[in-house]
């Protein structure tokens, strides 16, 4: 990165380490409020969402690797320090607490303040274009720590996009992400707008992802669609493709975003699909038990224009399950696409029909996204590249800025 911190004494009242604690594996910390219904498996709690998937499976997997692994998460009602897959879990505020506009300062950032010292980790990490992000690299600074920054979604590096709703959160954001000691991406597109926009360097490191015992695709399943249901995902663009194609079986899994605008955007919706005969709405389904709706699909549709990498192409490329998608994530073998590229409706309609009824066509796609898979986004893979970077920015040298190459 070119915004370089020095590594800074630590607060007074931190006990200074023996030798053998500074050589050891660094303390790691995931800042992850909404991700303790998915990495704990409650399906009782209605929160899903790419962030929350892919820290639920690198958070266990440096566990497993000896790290020493902590979360802070919003109070769902867990008990404090609950251990689940090797990570021990901490809580903030609950989601909704506290009085609106004073809230901002407490209980939101006084708890969350009060848990990073908690905790007292080494190295910090946050995903997802956020206030945390801002809140975090401020902490890290005062009580020299280090800090990783981990972008979820193509607009997080695009100034006055992101998906932040108040401009003075936004500001909070982009101070963080400039004082961040690393900055992890997902795709090329994500690091040449961060070096872009911001002028800093990044490490890219694909999603990852563990397909349950079994899992596999229906050769004879229904097109799934697979999101939460808010505008940029474009739901319109999927119930129209069913509309044209009255003759195949559409399945819809995907829940509403927060907020009234977003539950009457979602109602809206829902309505229209269940007004047209081939598309099963299923609505929220927890990410555990969402697991099946991949296992009895054919091939996966994604009509968003801009993501990070969904965590749905993980799923589907796992059970060797063609994806036909709007928007390109980078991902390339033999230097073609990995899966179908389309730009609209009709481009879209017709590539789909072609892999409902063309086994052979079918069978060469599926093949192609599961090798992708299997060299690309394996967890073990992952989560030694992400050991490398801790190490990297638990030493002071900034982000490793290396490229990502499959074994």
């Amino acid at each position: 990165m070119s915004t370089q911190i020095p590594l800074r004494e630590r607060a007074p009242n931190s006990a200074p380490r023996s030798v053998a604690q500074r050589v050891a594996r660094p303390h790691v910390c995931f800042l992850a409020p909404t991700t303790w219904p998915v990495l704990s498996d409650d399906v009782t709690i209605p929160v899903v969402g790419g962030a929350e998937v892919q820290q639920s499976m690198i958070a266990p997997a440096l566990a497993a690797r000896g790290y020493r692994v902590s979360m802070i998460c919003h109070d769902y009602g867990q008990p404090e320090k609950a251990q689940v897959k090797g990570v021990t879990v901490y809580k903030m505020h609950a989601p909704d607490e506290g009085i609106p506009v004073v809230r901002f300062i407490h209980p939101r950032l006084t708890s969350l303040w009060a848990a990073l010292r908690r905790v007292d980790a080494d190295v910090y990490y946050q995903r997802s274009a956020a206030a945390w992000t801002g809140f975090l690299a401020a902490f890290c600074r005062k009580h020299g720590r280090r800090s990783i920054y981990a972008g979820a979604s193509d607009v997080d590096f695009l100034p006055g996009q992101q998906d932040i709703r108040f401009a003075r959160d936004r500001r909070i954001y982009e101070w963080g992400l400039k004082r961040m000691d690393g900055i992890v991406v997902q795709n090329p597109v994500q690091r040449e707008q961060l070096k872009t926009h911001y002028g800093l360097d990044s490490t890219l490191i694909p999603s990852c992802y563990a397909p349950p015992p079994g899992a596999k695709c229906d050769r004879a399943g229904y097109v799934l669609w697979a999101a939460t249901v808010r505008p940029s995902k474009r739901a319109e663009t999927f119930l129209e493709i069913a509309r044209r194609m009255p003759h195949q079986r559409f399945v819809m899994v995907g829940g509403p975003d927060r907020g009234r605008k977003a539950e009457a955007y979602y109602r809206g919706v829902i309505e229209a699909a269940r007004a047209i005969p081939n598309i099963d709405v299923r609505g929220f389904v927890p990410f555990a038990q969402a697991e099946r709706w991949f296992d009895g699909a054919r091939v996966l549709l994604n009509t968003s224009l801009y993501e990070g990498f969904p965590n749905t192409f993980l799923q589907a490329w796992a059970r060797s399950m063609p994806t036909v998608s709007f928007f390109d994530t980078g991902s390339r073998r033999g230097g073609e696409p990995v899966y179908d590229l389309v730009s609209d409706i009709s481009e879209a309609s017709w590539k789909l029909d072609r892999l409902m009824r063309d086994d052979l066509v079918w069978r060469d796609a599926s093949q192609r996204v599961n090798a992708h898979f299997r060299a690309c986004h394996s967890v073990d893979a992952v989560a030694e590249r992400y050991e490398h970077e801790i190490e990297t920015v638990r030493r002071g040298r900034g982000t490793s800025r290396q490229e990502w190459t499959p074994r």
